[in-house]
């Protein structure tokens, strides 16, 4: 029976520190403060200072961060905010339910994030804000996109869902934006034991704002100044969060030599392996692979010897079905739907063995070749 080696295995670090985590929900639990425990603000406090920003707040997920940093800045029906078309539903989603219109500007076909000169034309005097998404752990071109935003007085919002601890410049994403919006989804690389996130915030307004909606609306019981929702960070996620939280750039540190095995094992393949910019830091929350030809044949081979490689994402947002009326037809983003058509992301997880990192390695490599010699018949 072949041995199997999932997209991403979290038994293994959570033995590492499950001590600590049983020990931790203890004194949650004897503390019987599940919502607004002391622990949420740790790490509210600690999160903030690891960012660079100046304030974090706590949340109930990486959505709900996006959805209420729009709701902060007061966006809503009438408004218009630029994104990305190749990315989680989420990052468009969120645009969706405060009320206002999605507009997509096509990707940089090297890093697979948005292109800020393609986000230059897609502003009106309708758009609000910016939201530009650190994509598979790579960091967008965050500069160019908050001068941009500078210049017309909008906001910037960074979707970090994926990329807790890339940098760019020295400086950690979800500090360059009005707003950094994170997930803590189980997978993420610094994840909770369930759903959770936080909103990354310059500005204490903001940073106040933020809290008040995800608490139904309110400053004082009570009292209710805005139609909030109910957002919070518990007590127990907050604790698994401040006992990951030291270890996040020691485990990006694994992910990134782990990405460094696979693109030198797989140069000269025909491969196309992830392109980081100089002064950039990914941090490989995927290891995502371009395949020119045979996507479909690769991933079906790889997955019957036991390697278990994912698509992210197979359709971009302008063509689901939900965004049809944004009369978006295929063509439109060519950038971003060569990658829809490409892209295979590899197991990536730091407690992958070197040793995998080559079995998978070199399965790539040999059924790859093996594709190209049957010939164009077997494209996916």
């Amino acid at each position: 029976m072949k041995s199997k080696i999932p997209i991403l295995d979290l038994k293994e670090q959570t033995r590492a520190i499950d001590a600590e985590v049983l020990a931790a929900f203890q004194n949650v639990i004897l503390g019987g403060m599940f919502i607004k425990g002391p622990e949420v603000k740790q790490f509210q406090e600690e999160f903030s200072a690891w960012v660079g920003a100046s304030h974090a707040v706590g949340v109930a997920n990486g959505t709900d961060a996006l959805v209420l940093a729009l709701r902060a800045l007061d966006i809503g029906p009438g408004d218009e905010v630029v994104t990305t078309p190749f990315s989680f539903i989420a990052t468009a989603e969120c645009i969706s339910l405060v009320g206002a219109r999605p507009v997509f500007a096509d990707i940089r076909p090297d890093t697979f994030n948005i292109d800020p000169a393609r986000v230059a034309e897609k502003i009106t005097p309708r758009t609000k804000a910016v939201i530009g998404v650190h994509l598979y752990g790579n960091p967008c071109d965050a500069t160019a996109l908050r001068a941009l935003c500078d210049k017309h007085k909008i906001a910037f919002i960074e979707d970090c869902a994926q990329a807790a601890g890339a940098s760019l410049g020295g400086r950690r994403v979800g500090s360059f934006g009005d707003f950094g919006c994170f997930s803590f989804f189980p997978s993420k690389n610094l994840g909770a034991f369930g759903d959770a996130g936080a909103v990354t915030a310059q500005r204490e307004e903001h940073a106040v704002k933020i809290a008040v909606l995800a608490d139904h609306g309110s400053r004082e019981r009570y009292h209710h100044d805005h139609v909030g929702t109910n957002s919070r960070l518990d007590t127990l996620q907050a604790a698994v969060l401040r006992i990951k939280l030291p270890r996040v750039d020691g485990w990006n540190e694994r992910r990134r030599a782990i990405a460094a095995r696979y693109t030198k094992n797989l140069s000269g393949s025909g491969l196309i392996t992830p392109y980081e910019l100089p002064d950039y830091r990914h941090v490989y929350h995927q290891y995502t692979l371009r395949v020119p030809r045979y996507r479909d044949a690769l991933h079906a081979a790889l997955n019957s010897d036991g390697v278990t490689a994912v698509v992210y994402y197979p359709i971009s947002l302008h063509l689901q079905k939900v965004y049809l009326p944004l009369a978006c037809e295929r063509g439109s983003f060519p950038s971003a739907e060569t990658a829809q058509d490409e892209v295979l992301s590899l197991p990536m997880y730091p407690e992958l063995s070197d040793a995998q990192v080559d079995h998978i390695s070199e399965l790539c490599i040999a059924h790859y070749r093996a594709l190209q010699a049957r010939g164009a018949g077997v494209a996916g």
